[in-house]
């Protein structure tokens, strides 16, 4: 039978979950697998594992059950490895790797943030900023519409404004959280958004974090903005090997990256 890894923690977490559902249906009893100063929670792996709510919400609630009581380093969903050997065998080979991950991730959550313009709030700013924009939709409307090159043109340099203040608005987005952060991992460009960034932060200084984000909003109107959190530290299990050698992960982000 092949294993479900929900997370790493250290032996002495002083209340690892025994014996809660986890994955599946039935969901699979969840159980502790130790090895030296380390543990690694797991359940039996179901077959034919998809991201389905239901799975996603047991994979998580595992997790905060376990990271209520100490740091745990979580694994994402989809973490199967062929056996329990295979298991307690990474923990013993990457022993120092996670041992410095969870020093250094204790206390810590991590909030994903995601930006994007509000469309016709950057389009007024685009417009009044540019000289050259205006003219050009002067021009075509004095002309009742302006002709197909013209309207071409107009949309093209409408287009590479927009471009160029997504740039310049998620610099200075981060500009105001980086600082208020203790780390950022930087999620992938190609996303739809125009910043979508997780940052580590000291649980008991969340509030200053989520108060720099209502600022950023305040002075940044034009923006959408959503933080979703606080989360398990997904984005900082790393550096160094993020799952257990063997494991076949989905690729699926549970950290609310919809």
């Amino acid at each position: 039978m092949s294993t479900y890894v929900y997370g790493i923690a250290a032996d002495a977490h002083p209340a690892l979950p025994e014996g809660m559902g986890g994955v599946g249906d039935p969901p699979r009893p969840v159980r502790v697998l130790r090895e030296g100063e380390l543990a690694a929670i797991v359940s039996d792996a179901p077959e034919g594992l998809r991201p389905k709510r239901r799975d996603l919400l047991a994979h998580q609630n595992v997790l905060s059950e376990a990271g209520a009581a100490g740091c745990v380093l979580p694994m994402r969903f989809g973490s199967v490895a062929p056996d329990e050997s295979s298991v307690t065998g990474v923990l013993a080979e990457r022993a120092e790797h996670y041992k410095e991950r969870l020093r250094a991730l204790e206390g810590r959550v991590e909030y994903n943030l995601k930006a994007n313009h509000v469309e016709e709030a950057v389009l007024h700013q685009v417009m009044a900023q540019s000289p050259d924009i205006r003219a050009l939709a002067e021009a075509n409307r004095q002309s009742g519409g302006g002709s197909y090159d013209d309207k071409i043109r107009l949309g093209e340099l409408v287009a590479a404004a927009v471009k160029a203040r997504e740039a310049d608005d998620a610099a200075a987005l981060r500009s105001v959280l980086d600082s208020a952060a203790e780390d950022v991992s930087v999620g992938p460009e190609s996303t739809g958004w125009l910043a979508n960034v997780s940052y580590l932060v000291d649980r008991e200084s969340a509030e200053q974090f989520l108060a720099a984000v209502e600022q950023a909003r305040k002075d940044m109107p034009h923006l959408e903005v959503r933080v979703n959190g606080p989360l398990p530290p997904y984005s900082f299990v790393e550096p160094g090997p993020a799952e257990p050698a063997g494991t076949v992960a989905s690729g699926t982000d549970t950290t609310g990256a919809g």
